[in-house]
């Protein structure tokens, strides 16, 4: 333990240390009291010292405002230098502007030097102050722009008062001294000038001018008046031309200004002159040349981003359609600036929406950040952009190709005489488009020659590249801009046999080539077919038959065979060769664009012919080749089935079906075998009520059952059973006799159409209780007989059939092709409307359709409020697929869904999906051939004791050979299965 004396003293040393600690405390509160009493009192000093200088600011500007005499040059710059020395922009914005005033004032005194602010400039003493005070108060300016609202109207006179200082001492120009002191100062004075520029751009110069023009341009009218507006164009160019277009100052100057939303467009309307000067600098030309050079455009895109980089592009588009000259000179250079800048937005396309990407409406979903501001100037962007597609430029683009004449034909034209609407001016981009080309020419076929790394097809394949990315960048417009390009008549037929010189032998053989290259000049060649196959497709799809087959607009018939085998050839060999199979990026690409223009040419052949028979076949793709791939699970002849399932002959479609069918019913335990019988489902039907019967009989089965064996007994009014051999062939007649009732106009659950009385859903089957289940029971029916081979003798409408194939859905399809298969007068009436020359809101039509209902009239809107909306010039294509598309879907959607799901309840889409829409019509109603009797005997059956030498067979066979006609042969095998043999003995 601690002794007494150790305990005293260890407390001794403590209180100590806590006294001395306590001292130190108290020190250093005493020192900081001293210095918050030292800031309190410098503060309200300076606070005094402050308010005692505004008070001197304000009592100058209160005299100089009484406009009794000017004041010096030197008291200005005296009272300029206290208000700068405390300036806020909070407390001093008023001072400010009145200080502002008061220099400008100076500047407009007559003959008096020393009032004259600027000629503080010429003193040895002031000279540096001054230059420093001036270059101060214009950042102060700038700096002030940068917070204005053009839009409110105290503002905007700021704007104008803080542009004209800006104006007034970056340019020597207005200066009065330089009259009276002589020109010998113009050269210092203007480097004074280009001294405070320097100063200004290091200061965000041009960012705030950006903000001012973007605040003032970006919406559809502008709200900066033609003053302010010149003022800071002028501005924005001076630093340029001083700096004699040096490649720094041109950079900030793109990025900032020429990114301005629609900025060329508000200066031609606002302030041409400005124009005029960009014209005499040859501004344009020192753009493409600055912007040419590949790592100087992705760095000012790069500072852009998307947004206003389209910005910038819809600029320079512009000022190009204005110096078509210089894009003669520049085509080169422009095509691949442009392009770039398509480049880079396309990286940041998106197909689909996520969290990270943002709705563009030019570009789509886009994964950098969206500036919604720039939303109401989108329309004039876009409008902007469209010098990209519009005549002028792609005449100037494609020149090598327009220029050149196709060698015309020695036979004798058939064109039709000139009429009205040839010769009338055209007042819609679409109605050129639809316009007949009076050249008579020779078919256009490969003919091989052109060696394709020459200067002349590198630069097509530029320009071709340009079209192709813009399509894929500017994903919202797309339909604007094959509009665009399919314009000029002459352009895709010209295209087409630029294509066929192209590489020794033509393009086919090249192009399978280039698929194996994966070089740059094979992806320009690429995208050449791409833009060719694209617009070519929107070409043939706007088209109505008149104008393909019998005007033949752009292409000829044969043309159009030519280019089908040339796609057909090229769309086997990607598949065949297994190019599509891993394919992705241009490669899908390219096969979706050659695809999807080989399929409009096929449905419109199947449609009406124009090709050959068997043009579509593959010669050399054995159906037993085929078939082995298949067996094996070979993914190139599963997408053959899927893509172009054409190339294979139609009966071994009809065999691969029917086996596909075979297939499913072993999986299903449907088939009879040596260990096992299929479930049988038996049915009972009274004949005066075989569809009600009928239909609450087998509206209940499962779907297995209805794939399965149904056995069908026939009992007469009596309840008294019929006699018949059922080996299928009863249920047949049932099967027969029910789809022959259903469809029977007279029933009201279909219609014939005008003309060939083909059947389709009726629009009033509404008036049948449960109606929709009717239909999904008759598309069961028909699906059953499909599925059993039972041919029945309903012949569809070819645009009802289209839909039970999926068609529809197709983005390639067009209502107006199929309107014919309805009502072919109305389409003609339709298509009238079209080439009306007048103005077609004469006619009195609106978005609606008046349609006769049971003696009343209805009123059906075609859009919403459609009754009230007028069909005018600019509307009426979309009259025209608005109308086609209500009488052919939107009258019997319901009825055609409810179809189409008990259809597929029983066929797989996937298994009609090889067939068109005739070859499916065959498929359910049977061919038009003549039997083969031979072929019939080989695969009879016998029962009751008759084999195939019995005598009566042997009369029978001899019967069908020698006295029966083709139709009572039909008749014959129709009923062949239903009756016994006994009844033919016996009759």
């Amino acid at each position: 333990m601690f002794t007494v004396s150790q305990t005293s003293r260890a407390w001794f040393i403590d209180r100590a240390r806590q006294a001395r600690e306590e001292r130190l405390v108290q020190k250093e509160r005493e020192r900081a009291a001293i210095g918050i009493q030292a800031h309190v009192r410098s503060f309200l000093c300076r606070s005094r010292l402050q308010r005692e200088i505004r008070r001197e600011i304000d009592e100058f500007f209160k005299v100089d405002g009484s406009g009794s005499s000017k004041r010096s040059a030197l008291c200005v710059f005296k009272i300029a230098r206290k208000l700068l020395f405390l300036f806020r922009i909070k407390e001093d914005n008023e001072r400010f502007e009145k200080l502002c005033c008061c220099i400008l004032s100076s500047m407009d005194a007559e003959n008096d030097p020393k009032v004259w602010y600027v000629s503080l400039a010429l003193s040895k003493d002031l000279t540096l102050l001054w230059i420093k005070q001036i270059k101060d108060i214009l950042r102060y300016c700038c700096e002030l722009l940068g917070q204005l609202k053009p839009e409110i109207l105290q503002d905007s006179k700021l704007i104008t008062l803080y542009l004209t200082m800006l104006v007034t001492f970056t340019d020597t120009s207005t200066w009065k001294i330089l009259r009276v002191k002589g020109e010998s100062l113009r050269p210092a004075m203007n480097h004074i000038c280009a001294n405070i520029m320097g100063h200004l751009n290091q200061h965000g110069f041009y960012s705030v001018l950006q903000i001012l023009l973007t605040r003032g341009l970006a919406r559809p009218r502008p709200c900066l008046s033609k003053g302010t507006l010149t003022a800071a164009f002028s501005l924005a160019l001076r630093p340029v031309i001083a700096a004699q277009f040096s490649d720094n100052l041109i950079r900030p100057f793109l990025i900032h200004i020429m990114s301005v939303p629609a900025l060329v467009t508000h200066l031609s309307t606002v302030t041409p002159e400005r124009l005029t000067v960009l014209e005499s600098h040859d501004m344009l030309r020192k753009f493409i040349t600055f912007l040419r050079d590949k790592d100087r455009c992705r760095d000012v895109c790069e500072s852009l981003e998307g947004c206003h980089t389209l910005c910038l592009m819809g600029n320079l588009l512009h000022l190009g359609s204005l110096s078509p000259r210089v894009l003669e000179e520049e085509t080169d250079g422009f095509v691949s600036l442009l392009t770039q800048m398509l480049c880079y937005c396309q990286k940041y396309v998106s197909q689909k929406k996520s969290n990270l990407t943002h709705w563009h409406p030019v570009l789509g979903w886009f994964s950098q950040s969206v500036d919604y501001g720039l939303n109401e100037s989108m329309p004039l962007i876009t409008k902007q952009l469209q010098f990209l597609w519009g005549v002028p430029l792609i005449r100037i683009f494609f020149n090598d190709i327009l220029s050149k004449k196709l060698l015309e034909s020695q036979e004798p034209a058939h064109a039709q005489p000139a009429s009205p609407q040839n010769v009338l001016p055209v007042k819609n981009l679409l109605k050129r488009a639809f316009q007949k080309s009076a050249s008579v020419r020779n078919i256009l076929k490969p003919v091989g020659g052109k060696c394709v790394d020459s200067v002349e097809v590198q630069k097509v394949c530029n320009i071709c590249v340009l079209y192709q990315t813009s399509l894929t960048t500017l994903t919202q417009i797309r339909l604007q801009i094959l509009t665009g390009l399919t314009y000029l008549d002459d352009l895709l037929p010209k295209l087409w046999a630029f294509i066929c010189e192209l590489g020794p032998h033509g393009g086919l053989k090249l192009f399978l080539e280039c698929l194996n290259n994966d070089t740059e000049e094979s992806k320009q060649l690429l995208a050449m077919l791409m833009l060719f196959c694209d617009c070519s497709r929107h070409l043939i799809t706007i088209l109505d038959d008149i104008e393909v087959y019998e005007e033949q607009i752009s292409f000829k018939l044969e043309e159009l065979v030519t280019i089908s085998s040339f796609l057909n050839s090229f769309m086997f060999k990607m598949i065949w060769d297994g190019i599509v199979e891993n394919a992705k990026g241009e490669t899908l690409e390219l096969f979706q664009s050659v695809h999807g223009w080989l399929m409009v040419l096929y449905e419109r052949d199947c449609r009406r012919r124009f090709a050959p028979e068997d043009h579509w076949l593959r010669k050399d793709l054995k159906p037993s080749v085929l078939f082995q791939e298949l067996d094996k699970d070979r993914k190139r002849a599963q997408l053959i089935l899927q893509y172009i399932p054409h190339v294979i002959p139609h009966k071994n479609r009809v065999l691969l079906f029917r086996n596909m069918v075979t297939k499913e019913k072993e999986k299903l335990g449907l088939v009879e075998t040596s260990s096992a019988s299929p479930h049988v489902t038996h049915i009972t039907i009274r004949r005066s009520r075989m569809l009600e019967d009928g239909y609450e009989q087998l509206r209940q089965l499962s779907q297995h059952a209805m794939k399965g064996v149904i056995r069908v007994k026939f009992v007469n009014d009596f309840g008294v059973d019929e006699a018949g051999i059922d080996q299928d062939g009863v249920f047949k007649e049932f099967l027969e006799e029910i789809i022959k009732r259903v469809f029977d106009p007279a029933l009201n659950l279909f219609k014939t159409t005008s003309g060939d009385e083909r059947l389709y859903p009726s629009p009033t089957s509404y008036i049948h209780e449960n109606y929709l289940q009717l239909f999904e029971f008759v598309g069961k029916m028909l699906g059953k007989a499909v599925y059993e081979g039972i041919v029945v003798d309903v012949p569809f409408a070819s645009f009802f059939l289209s839909q039970l194939l999926g068609h529809h859905h197709s983005i390639f399809y067009s209502s107006v092709d199929e309107l014919p298969s309805l009502d072919s007068e109305f389409y003609k009436n339709l298509t009238s409307i079209k080439r009306y020359d007048g103005d077609i809101a004469d006619l009195g039509l609106t978005l609606s359709y008046d349609e006769d209902v049971m003696g009343q009239l209805v009123c059906h809107e075609l859009i919403p409020g459609g009754k009230t909306i007028p069909v005018t010039n600019e509307n009426k294509i979309s009259y025209i697929h608005l109308m086609a598309h209500f009488r052919m879907h939107t009258q019997i959607k319901n009825q055609t869904a409810a179809l189409i799901s008990g259809f597929r309840s029983i066929i797989k889409p996937e298994w009609i999906r090889m067939f068109s829409t005739p070859e499916l019509q065959r498929l359910i109603s049977g061919d038009n051939a003549e039997i083969d009797l031979e072929d019939l005997k080989k695969h009879t059956v016998y029962y009751g004791g008759f084999h195939g030498s019995h005598r009566v067979i042997i009369w029978l066979w001899d019967i069908l050979a020698s006295d029966f006609t083709p139709n009572e042969r039909a008749m014959f095998l129709k009923v062949f299965h239903v009756l016994p043999i006994y009844v033919f003995m016996c009759t």
